[in-house]
């Protein structure tokens, strides 16, 4: 019998062991550090406890946190709480990250609250752990990006795939070509309202993303999903191209096929392209890649490349070569999902997004591995572990089904580098999808990313071959965060699987 980690946290670190007792933590609790983490700890306490640390004017204090690079691997910490709390971070994030950690230990028992005695040393297994919310099919606005951004970048995920276009919208706004916000941001799935982020929006997001050591990679899906792009530019885009999952898919929800030049509200995909042989549709690619660039501090600009069905192959092919050269003009990484490994002189260096399932179908394991033949590398994304918009169970009221059911074992239970046939120093991590045709509201995100987002966190972060690196331990350890998740109002789904802490 596998027993729970003496430490309820999550990810599980490299290395934890309890110590006896607990450090007390009351309002003369001081806290020294000049590090941007300093004042986060401080506002979380508050948030957690209703008490306010105060900023020691020097050594000793009660919690104290530092940088040494010489401490441990990138992003990596080390934490003692005896009668002190000590925190070393190798670097700003390893300081975050143990931050998040220590936050984790904080308890509250008869005594009042504490903190569980630890050593800890801790650094990540894959230096890409992302989370992807899609805006176009659902928008959603600054807050709730900052608060979506809070709750992930707290279980140690680093990337931020932000899905800005899709054919039921468009959600940023590029100067030289005003129409896409004009007249495609107004709406969303199913006829409910749109939105779209301002150049000062978009900005705002990734400062604060950063303050969070997270890079937000934005993505322009092309060239297909892009009806949105023909509402306002007609030119640009094809006429819509009907196949057979369509029709049924429409006919079964009750969703009007599309229309050009009208907006698009139903679910279906496969029936849009831009017009791939005329050279304005490659104007308009530099136009918005440029002007994402500049915003965009990230290395990577995410250009899509999936469920191109309306496309001839040989078609996606050039608009594939052009497109990643374009990204790289820009002096970015493109970064495309796997079906644009089909294309044969995809630009060096691309990274691809595997979405295909743990047990590769069709082409899928082929067009992934193309992009480390040329220079790239994968982030695993397999669609029947890691898609948070899938639903727990057969009945729970959100998501979808078409790629799986996914309880939360199911999310925990996989491993990226036994999906595919490439070497192991390939896969760059993991990225857990969200995609918005279901869901309305944050809350309704928070759903169906909550708990499953913290399996993708430890299967990114933590030793694959852990003591701790168990379901019959995360289960326990995940139950234990519910108490820090209802005080950060994080609208978690309490899933049967799981034993929920009450504190």
């Amino acid at each position: 019998m596998v027993l729970p980690h003496p430490l309820p946290l999550v990810p599980v670190p490299v290395s934890a062991a309890a110590r006896e007792g607990r450090m007390p933590v009351t309002a003369t609790t001081r806290v020294l550090g000049s590090s941007p983490a300093a004042a986060q700890l401080i506002d979380a306490v508050e948030r957690r406890t209703g008490i306010r640390l105060s900023v020691a004017d020097g050594a000793p204090a009660e919690i104290e946190l530092f940088v040494d690079p010489n401490s441990s691997a990138p992003e990596g910490y080390t934490l003692e709480i005896g009668e002190r709390a000590v925190v070393v971070g190798a670097d700003e994030a390893g300081l975050f990250y143990g931050v998040q950690t220590l936050l984790q230990l904080l308890r509250q028992d008869d005594s009042g609250w504490t903190l569980l005695g630890a050593d800890i040393a801790d650094s990540p297994r894959f230096a890409r752990r992302g989370v992807m919310l899609d805006v176009a099919r659902h928008f959603f606005g600054v807050d709730d990006v900052k608060k979506f951004i809070d709750s992930t970048s707290a279980l140690k995920l680093n990337h931020l795939h932000l899905h800005l276009s899709d054919d039921q919208g468009w959600r940023v706004h590029i100067d030289s070509w005003p129409r896409l916000t004009e007249l495609s941001a107004g709406t969303s799935a199913n006829g409910d309202p749109g939105g779209f982020y301002t150049k000062d929006d978009y900005r705002e997001i990734v400062a604060y993303a950063a303050s969070r050591h997270m890079i937000v990679i934005p993505e322009i899906d092309l060239p297909g999903h892009t009806h949105a792009i023909g509402v306002a530019y007609p030119e640009l885009v094809e006429e819509p191209v009907m196949n057979d999952n369509l029709i049924a898919d429409s006919e079964r929800l009750g969703q009007a096929l599309p229309v050009a030049g009208e907006s698009y509200l139903g679910w279906g995909v496969g029936h849009s392209s831009v017009r791939i042989h005329e050279e304005r549709t490659y104007d308009f690619v530099r136009d918005v890649v440029r002007e994402l660039a500049e915003m965009t501090p990230g290395p990577y600009i995410h250009i899509g490349g999936d469920e191109s069905l309306g496309t001839p192959q040989a078609d996606f092919d050039l608009f594939a070569e052009r497109a990643t050269a374009i990204v790289v003009d820009a002096g970015k990484t493109p970064v495309a999902w796997h079906e644009m490994g089909s294309a044969a002189n995809i630009a060096e260096g691309t990274v691809g997004q595997y979405w295909g399932k743990t047990t590769p179908e069709g082409a899928h394991a082929e067009e992934a591995a193309h992009f480390v033949e040329r220079g790239g590398a994968l982030i695993m994304s397999a669609a029947d572990v890691t898609y948070l918009d899938m639903k727990y169970t057969e009945d729970f009221p959100l998501g979808l089904t078409w790629a799986a059911i996914i309880d939360v074992r199911s999310a925990y239970e996989w491993e990226p580098t036994a999906v595919l046939d490439v070497p192991d120093a390939a896969i760059l991590g993991v990225e857990a999808p969200l995609w918005s045709e279901t869901t309305r509201t944050l809350g309704d995100v928070e759903q169906l990313v909550f708990p499953r987002v913290a399996a993708q966190a430890e299967v990114a972060w933590s030793p694959q071959h852990a003591p701790e690196r168990v379901w019959e331990s995360f289960r326990e350890r995940v139950g234990a965060l519910a108490p820090l998740w209802k005080a950060e109002g994080v609208d978690f789904h309490p899933a049967d699987e799981i034993p929920w802490s009450e504190r």
